[in-house]
């Protein structure tokens, strides 16, 4: 099998959730390491893959949701530093991929699968090869204890269940 390398300035690690019902938050993990071992990138049932986020380099675009968010109301940085996926199973959908596997967010562990699209190969301008995905799927954060939320005056609640996870990634043979 073959390693590969995330270019982390062509990739990103983002996520959304509903903010008061009406509107939608997003952030990213700035910081995050991955593991990619393949026969060959152009078939992903091959691949084992693994990623860990730096749950302290979540950037939401506010420094105090940030704060709140790696406060113990939420990932609880000081114990739960880490957020991990680790693939289980991946199989062909069509032209694309379902990526089931393992994800642990605040020491707990629950299964998720990610649709994922496969973008294409090509040849950068020095000769090197790099391959493009997309992957998403949907989490429920209080199956994680990710259960802080307020109510609102005008009924519902401030922070919604349901949590988007989005990768998009170029990955490259590593050296």
């Amino acid at each position: 099998m073959a390693k590969y390398a995330v270019d982390q300035a062509h990739s990103e690690i983002g996520f959304e959730v509903k903010h008061m019902m009406v509107s939608k938050v997003k952030g990213v993990f700035e910081s995050y390491t991955a593991e990619v071992e393949a026969d060959d990138l152009s078939d992903l049932t091959t691949a084992d893959i693994s990623f860990k986020f730096d749950v302290a380099s979540i950037n939401t675009r506010n420094e105090d949701r940030d704060n709140h968010l790696k406060s113990q109301d939420f990932f609880d940085v000081e114990k739960h530093p880490t957020i991990e996926f680790t693939s289980t199973n991946i199989t062909k959908d069509g032209d694309d991929y379902k990526v089931a596997g393992d994800l642990t967010i605040t020491g707990v562990t629950k299964p998720v699968t990610f649709d994922v699209e496969f973008g294409g190969q090509g040849t950068d301008p020095w000769g090197g090869t790099v391959y493009g995905f997309e992957a998403e799927g949907k989490i429920d954060r209080e199956d994680f204890d990710l259960t802080w939320n307020a109510p609102l005056e005008t009924g519902g609640v401030l922070v919604g269940k349901e949590i988007k996870i989005k990768l998009e990634l170029e990955l490259n043979p590593a050296e």
